[in-house]
């Protein structure tokens, strides 16, 4: 029986890999990558030369008996996404159930994932939090935002530039213009920042400047 392997790799900055996590892309069979474009450079800077095949959002559902058949059969299989750990908020997930209704040994590696520095960069007590990632884009949205309207611990979302004004306005209007959020951008890269404030202070600097990049919000629970 082989083994599959949740391998994470940087969100920005390429130090941000273990060492482990490179030694496991040199000895696997095959590696699993979101987009074989953007990890192909990655895999090049690391010196990685294992083949790598397509596994995204798009084609998961209709390779993974095949990825199972391979495992099966003895071969050892890493998993990767763009950015990050994969599974969260990216593929993944399907391909570790499968695993383990399969019985295959399943190893995640620690390693880079943006919510966790985003959290801790907040301020915002992160004792208790409950991860929600991308909101819905239409259908359930209300519904969501009226249900975490009442949500006591800390609330992170992920969010694309292009919707973040949507967003805390919806912030606003769900939660309160006084509601404490944090939103951090482009972690680990050249320009990351991070701004804090209450929400109607956070969507006005962000009208003011429009934002670009990977986005993490990070909201302060209900009082």
């Amino acid at each position: 029986m082989g083994k599959l392997y949740i391998v994470p790799t940087p969100i920005g900055n390429l130090e941000d890999i273990t060492l482990r996590a490179i030694r496991i892309l040199k000895e696997v069979d095959l590696i699993l990558a979101e987009d074989t474009r953007t990890s192909g450079k990655l895999l090049q800077h690391l010196g990685v030369t294992t083949p790598m095949q397509s596994h995204h959002m798009h084609n998961e559902h209709k390779t993974v008996d095949g990825i199972i058949k391979r495992l099966s059969a003895g071969e050892t299989i890493a998993v990767i996404s763009d950015a990050g750990t994969p599974a969260i908020s990216d593929p993944g997930f399907l391909l570790t159930r499968a695993c383990v209704e399969h019985d295959i040994e399943v190893d995640c590696l620690p390693g880079a994932t943006a919510f966790v520095p985003a959290l801790v960069n907040s301020g915002l007590p992160n004792d208790k939090f409950v991860f929600e990632g991308f909101l819905p884009v239409k259908k359930g949205r209300q519904t969501r935002l009226t249900f975490l309207a009442d949500e006591t611990r800390t609330i992170i979302f992920y969010e694309s530039p292009h919707k973040l004004l949507k967003t805390l306005a919806n912030f606003i209007d769900y939660f309160g213009a006084d509601r404490q959020v944090s939103v951090s951008r482009e972690l680990t890269k050249l320009y990351e920042e991070t701004i804090r404030g209450t929400a109607t202070e956070v969507l006005e600097h962000y009208t003011n400047k429009p934002p670009k990049g990977e986005i993490v919000i990070v909201v302060a629970g209900k009082k």
